[in-house]
């Protein structure tokens, strides 16, 4: 508890704003405390300014985390969007920007769309760190799409490689909306759920307070789950019956003979009967599989966000009505089934979330560090 790393962690979360408080809190002396405060200014990471509160004597000069010229891209590509938000170190931002953009166009397309529009955000504001949130599954160590359905040209494609001169952090769209969801709606919670339905539907899992990917990444792919009941129905995963296939979006548009989910949302909130009865029921559909996950996770909170959830009145009722019903007493005990709070800036919230913490963390910080004395 003594790298410039984790002096930066303290000062960052408003824990430390003295040197003295640095020396109280991680025991060092106060000569090592000054060495790493003088590194992390040289670094242009910290600032000290003078408008403490004097004791007697002199006031104590006041340290803060330097945001204002660190700024990190938090982009979230969609099948049909992409969305781009630029913001300090801080989290506050500065700049944003969104197009209709394919993903199926392909990744040397896309992502030169979204360096042109970074750059153009950018002006003379340098850039820190790049987030991405996609619509398919991530091996989330190379920051590579893995086998995405609705991303043709993506399967391993190297994307950090595309912008070589920062990082970038690369995670499925709805893990980030998970993280975005969590740090600004439910900060305190400790254990949540968020539920995308869109086109497709997924799982973003919370656990412990840190985003919980699985071993490959591929932890949360609820919208391939088995229900009974529908063997009629094909999934372009290869196998039938899935969630997805009997309630995501694009199965109830089908159904509904119209052309996409966002459809289905216009023929409901004009109190389309059939549409109605086609998303509450999706709801109860959705409902049995959380019902189980409920029982296994057993979360606080379970958020429901994507297309779908701007009919939140009636899909969270078919889920509600499900989850109660078919989950244990204790799980559900104390549980909230809640519409999106964050809405459409979940998965950009999410990036930039992804993209500032890595930059922050002690090791990073480190590296930095030691980068700015071999100068």
């Amino acid at each position: 508890m003594g790298s410039p790393g984790d002096v930066l962690t303290l000062i960052s979360a408003g824990s430390a704003t003295t040197r003295s408080d640095l020396a109280r809190l991680t025991g060092l002396a106060r000569s090592t405390v000054s060495q790493r405060v003088d590194a992390l200014i040289d670094c242009g990471l910290v600032e000290e300014t003078t408008g403490g509160e004097s004791t007697g004597g002199r006031p104590p000069r006041q340290l803060r985390l330097r945001t204002e010229d660190h700024t990190i891209a938090a982009v979230d590509l969609g099948a049909t969007h992409c969305r781009v938000a630029l913001t300090d170190l801080g989290g506050t931002t500065v700049a944003t920007a969104e197009d209709q953009l394919q993903i199926a166009e392909g990744p040397q397309a896309v992502l030169t769309h979204v360096k042109k529009r970074v750059d153009e955000l950018l002006g003379e504001r340098t850039l820190t760190a790049i987030g991405i949130g996609v619509p398919g599954p991530v091996e989330f160590a190379a920051g590579r799409p893995n086998n995405p359905p609705i991303m043709p040209g993506w399967n391993d494609y190297p994307v950090p490689a595309f912008f070589p001169d920062v990082p970038v952090l690369v995670d499925n769209d709805v893990n980030l909306m998970a993280l975005g969801e969590h740090r600004h709606a439910f900060p305190g919670t400790r254990h949540l759920l968020f539920v995308k339905v869109g086109t497709g539907i997924g799982c973003g899992i919370v656990a412990e307070g840190r985003l919980h990917r699985g071993a490959q990444g591929s932890a949360g792919d609820i919208g391939h789950i088995r229900v009974s009941g529908h063997e009629e129905a094909g999934c372009r995963c290869g196998n039938s019956a899935c969630l997805e296939a009997v309630a995501g979006g694009a199965a109830l548009a089908r159904a509904l003979g119209v052309e996409s989910g966002a459809e289905v949302v216009a023929l409901v909130q004009q109190g389309d009967v059939q549409a109605l009865r086609a998303v509450r029921e999706a709801g109860r559909l959705i409902g049995e599989v959380l019902a189980g996950l409920v029982n296994f996770f057993n979360p606080e909170v379970v958020v429901v966000g994507g297309l779908l959830s701007r009919v939140h009145d009636h899909l969270l009722a078919g889920i509600r009505e499900t989850v109660y019903r078919r989950s244990l007493p204790l799980a559900t005990q104390h549980l909230t089934i809640v519409p999106s709070r964050a809405g459409v800036d979940a998965a950009a919230w999410g990036a930039g979330i992804l993209a500032r913490e890595h930059y922050l963390s002690p090791d990073n910080i480190n590296r930095l560090v030691s980068a700015c004395e071999d100068v």
